[in-house]
């Protein structure tokens, strides 16, 4: 990636950020269609917070599903080849989509406007530059709602577990996810950005290995006094094919986020390196972590093992509130990341570039921002309860595309007429196969979500 990282360290190369005043909006500024404009702080962390961003980020409170959404459908065996084959494949893949951060003097913030400016011209399947540039934006945004409905139904069910152990009657899960949505806008509105998380780190790291720590503790000690475990596989051909394709979606989606040169945005140059090294960390302490979560609680449990962890757990009742109340206060900074790019977007669109992001008229812009996309967000997520669906759906016909196909073709687009052909044949086949394996997991995640709707109602007290 010579060209790259040669362009990586221009420092001419600049990008334009709301947060440092309208003197400087109005002295720098990019004219280019795909230019770096955004409302939020560019080229400014260090690739240590961005890591342990990462870290906690993927250890959030989804990894008490994994046990079940991705190794009951392929039991050990599978179920272990498949974890290290996508965790591998996966870092290799953000591995290489971080070194296209920089292409010929231009730096891409943002993942549609790189593939727009790529696509400028006729191309793959007759896509033009702004139909490439559009295919991205919905690719990126379904993941990133989808995935924040998820995070709202996951404090919302840790806030009932709680409810639950206190209460002989607890209300209805409805309540804590209003709940859940109203305390992610709070957060969203007084920490506007990506960058703006650092002081937030600290806690969420502390909070993350405690409730990991305790939980683990108790797993163990639940599984060595479970003895009538097992970890048959069920269902028909027809329905092992399937669900094993779901399951492959679930740890997609716990080892990526499609987001990754929004994240990579923030970073201090060298930002090719810096990307790297955060990655480095992610893929070795934090996939450490949440694989060890979801290896031991199907060990624990098998193949009854239930949808949320906390559920299962043996101990004492304040272990149980510990752990949920953990999980909720840990999921608030946890999910701002994944929801970051959708804020960076509507505050680029609707705040005012010429002021201060802290100006009066901008902070009543974020309110009403924030706010509806909250509501929206809570809405739907109190209509539709079911936790497996967010997983499965957003790491199918969409992430997988972002994560492994899009990569492979940006590569083909820029080194492909001096690649050798093996590499070229290498990426080609990526295409290919991936392309193939996003169908069957759509499949799959479209009927897992038919069976739940002829299941469940809307408004479901899960």
């Amino acid at each position: 990636m010579g060209t790259e990282n040669k362009n990586d360290n221009n420092n001419n190369i600049e990008a334009l950020s709301v947060e440092e005043g309208p003197e400087a909006v109005l002295k720098r500024g990019s004219t280019h269609e795909y230019g770096p404009t955004s409302a939020h702080t560019i080229d400014h962390d260090s690739w240590g917070q961005v890591g342990l961003m990462l870290v906690t980020g993927f250890n959030c409170g989804y990894i008490l599903s994994f046990s079940n959404l991705m190794l009951v459908p392929l039991g050990w065996i599978w179920g272990i080849i498949c974890l290290c084959v996508v965790g591998l494949y996966t870092a290799y893949a953000n591995w290489l989509l971080a070194g296209f951060h920089f292409i010929d003097g231009q730096r891409f913030i943002r993942y549609r406007d790189l593939m727009g400016f790529l696509y400028d011209n006729p191309m793959l399947l007759s896509f033009e530059g702004r139909q490439m540039f559009y295919l991205t934006w919905v690719f990126q945004f379904l993941t990133l709602l989808l995935g924040n409905m998820g995070f709202i139904l996951l404090g919302g069910r840790a806030l009932k577990e709680i409810n639950s152990e206190l209460s002989n009657s607890p209300l209805r899960l409805q309540y804590f996810i209003m709940i859940t949505g109203a305390t992610y806008f709070m957060f969203a509105f007084l920490v506007p950005t990506m960058s703006a998380m650092r002081r937030w780190l600290g806690i969420s790291t502390i909070l993350t290995f405690t409730y990991i720590l305790i939980l683990l503790v108790v797993l163990v000690k639940d599984g060595k006094t479970n003895e009538n475990r097992e970890y048959k596989i069920s269902g028909s051909k027809v329905d092992k094919v399937l669900n094993a394709f779901g399951a492959i979606s679930a740890i997609i989606v716990c080892n990526t986020s499609g987001l990754l040169l929004e994240i990579q945005s923030t970073l201090r140059r060298p930002a090719v390196e810096n990307m790297r090294k955060a990655l480095y960390l992610q893929y070795s302490a934090g996939l450490v972590v949440y694989y060890g979560v979801s290896i031991v609680g199907y060990w624990a449990y098998g193949s009854t093992v239930s949808e949320y962890l906390p559920k299962e757990l043996s101990g004492p009742k304040w272990v149980k509130i510990l752990i949920n109340a953990a999980v909720f206060v840990q999921s608030i900074v946890s999910q701002h990341m994944f929801i970051a790019p959708v804020h960076e977007a509507l505050d680029t669109k609707f705040l005012k570039l010429d002021e201060s992001l802290h100006s009066r008229e901008n902070i009543k812009r974020l309110l009403c921002v924030r706010a509806s996309l909250f509501t929206g967000n809570t809405l739907v997520t109190a209509a539709f309860p079911f936790m497996g669906d967010f997983v499965n759906l957003f790491g199918s016909f969409t992430l997988i595309p972002l994560t492994f196909v899009f990569p492979s073709m940006i590569f083909i687009k820029v080194k492909g007429k001096t690649a050798r052909i093996e590499k070229k044949a290498w990426h080609w086949t990526n295409i290919v196969l991936f392309s193939l394996l996003a169908i069957a997991t759509t499949i799959s995640a479209v009927r897992l979500i038919a069976n739940n709707v002829r299941v469940y109602h809307f408004f479901a007290d899960t």
